[in-house]
């Protein structure tokens, strides 16, 4: 038997923590066609061609339950505690936060007084067996219209209260309510998913009650409270007072309680009332499935019958109604379980911020527009990068948008109408011309034996396109200012430099393209022959280069 006990010990821990791995995000593929109803397909639609906004409600799974727990009357008779009640439910969440719920429970109540009563003369439960005095007129030995009391079961003239009783009952509850269950903190900002949700509800009720009392022993004899009544309103003996009417009394609840009759609806045979429930409850989530919680519902009904007594101990022999109604409460724990293929969980479990917070984390579904990178003075730079915000129009620029200035002579290539000046020809006027000063030996005369070596320095290599021979605007504009350079300095010439491939159409290409610089310098800048050298071929390099280097008439560089 205990090998037993314990593989179904194991057995219990492996299904929970089965089930506890199960638990997930609670989010959902919103991709997933499949999980959005027939009507609300337009919308999907819309949504994933980025013409709407927000995403469709998906079909969302039933939850069925069961119930188990105390069922507990608030009224004028001590309840017995516990008593219990079960029932069934089917929930539909209609939104994120709301939910319908139908349910069903059926329960028994019972309650037992410590204190005794004795004003129980109009009561029918108790006054056809013990005798309550009841106020009555022009009883035997008293003139017409003088009330008197009298005993309820021999009719016989009474002076003081009669025979004490202790009320009891058991009343079996039948009840369907359909109820609005809130969700209070599935909406979370700083988690993902929600493991245990708090609710409240509210509703309305049909139930129906029958009432009995545990009046007569099983000879049908009424009790004798006598050796119990010594005790009876002392709080401090209560317990006592308890244990000997249990000891006496069978609990078998032979005799109808005082009910409405046939004032009231029937349904089943049994007295049928409207009421209104409101409640509230957790529930923890095991699975994506499976759930179990705690709820606790409290319903009011227009009766005050369901302990089937409704008199106060005053005054003696016309006793009045006592003055509130008598309620029920449920307190339960709760199982429950989702059914439904091709649909999320209830959505009271599905936090409705993950998609947005997934959303905006990677976005999947943003349509970004195009970005719009301001360029106000269309050099290709945009502003946001642009060193040099208002170049003019036309002035070829460096990656950060500043104009180029090949001499760095302060004057932009644009404008420059000598794009290379000798840094000892600087500064130069507004057009990037510059002044170079001793053009001749004669400022030297007198002062210091003149130098006849050549100061050229660095000159721009000409740059030719692929597979062309003739001369770019900016070849030209180099080869002008090397000219004026040549012009000016009479102890300089220029070797011409080639860097052909092995093939003949390379050399072929490379001879007409030194021919086209030599024929530049000398025809159209004027420089004499002597002072200008081809040199076909000047060893690697590049081929669409022809590098210009200067040396000194009759000597070095």
């Amino acid at each position: 038997m205990a090998s037993k006990k314990y593989t179904l010990l194991i057995g219990l821990v492996c299904l929970i923590s089965t089930a506890f791995g199960q638990v997930g995000s609670g989010g959902y593929n919103w991709k997933d066609s499949s999980l959005i109803p027939t009507k609300r397909m337009p919308q999907h639609q819309e949504f994933l061609n980025n013409n709407y906004s927000f995403p469709a409600k998906p079909r969302n799974q039933w939850e069925i339950g069961i119930s188990v727990g105390a069922v507990t009357v608030s009224s004028d008779v001590s309840a017995v505690f516990p008593t219990l009640g079960a029932g069934l439910s089917v929930r539909k969440g209609l939104g994120y936060v709301f939910s319908l719920r139908g349910e069903y429970f059926y329960g028994t109540a019972k309650g037992q007084n410590w204190v005794a009563s004795y004003n129980y003369g109009y009561n029918p439960a108790w006054n056809k067996k013990y005798n309550a005095p009841v106020q009555v007129y022009g009883a035997p030995g008293n003139p017409t219209g003088v009330v008197s009391l009298a005993g309820s079961v021999t009719n016989e003239p009474m002076n003081g209260p009669g025979q004490g009783i202790f009320y009891n009952y058991r009343t079996t509850i039948n009840e369907a309510a359909l109820e609005g269950v809130f969700t209070l903190n599935n909406i979370r900002f700083h988690k993902n998913k929600t493991g245990l949700v708090i609710y409240g509800l509210a509703g309305i009720v049909g139930m129906t009650f029958d009432t009995k009392v545990d009046a007569l022993d099983g000879n049908g004899n009424p009790y004798d409270y006598s050796s119990i009544l010594g005790n009876a309103n002392i709080y401090k003996k209560r317990k006592e007072v308890r244990k000997a009417l249990k000891k006496l009394q069978d609990g078998k609840y032979e005799t109808r309680a005082e009910s409405e009759g046939n004032r009231r609806p029937k349904l089943f045979g049994n007295t049928f009332k409207p009421g209104a429930t409101v409640g509230a409850g957790i529930a923890y989530k095991i699975s994506k499935r499976v759930n179990i919680g705690l709820e606790s519902k409290f319903t009011a009904v227009k009766t005050d019958l369901l302990d089937g007594q409704q008199w106060q101990e005053s005054p003696l022999g016309a006793p009045a109604q006592t003055r509130d109604y008598d309620s029920y409460h449920y307190t339960t724990v709760r199982f429950n379980y989702n059914l439904g293929a091709k649909s999320v969980e209830p959505l009271w479990w599905v936090n409705p911020l993950d998609y947005a917070y997934n959303e905006l984390n990677r976005p999947q579904h943003i349509l970004f527009p195009k970005p719009v990178l301001p360029d106000a003075d269309g050099d290709g730079v945009t502003d946001q990068f642009d060193n040099e915000p208002n170049t003019p129009q036309g002035c070829p620029v460096d990656s950060h948008g500043v104009s180029l200035d090949t001499d760095g002579d302060g004057v932009p290539d644009c404008k420059d109408k000598e794009k290379v000046t000798p840094t000892y020809c600087q500064p130069v006027d507004a057009d990037g011309v510059g002044k170079c000063p001793c053009p001749d030996s004669s400022c030297f005369a007198g002062v210091a034996t003149p130098d006849k070596s050549c100061h050229l320095g660095y000159v721009p290599p000409v740059v030719f396109k692929k597979g062309a021979d003739k001369l770019t605007d900016d070849a030209k504009s180099i080869l002008t200012s090397l000219g004026g350079m040549l012009k000016a300095s009479e102890n300089c010439k220029v070797k011409i430099v080639g860097h052909p491939l092995a093939d003949k159409r390379s050399q072929k290409r490379n001879q007409a393209r030194i021919d086209a610089v030599v024929k530049y310098l000398v025809e159209t800048q004027g420089i004499t022959a002597d002072r200008v050298e081809a040199v076909y071929d000047g060893g690697a390099g590049d081929e669409n280069t022809v590098d210009i280097i200067s040396e000194t008439i009759g000597g070095g560089n």
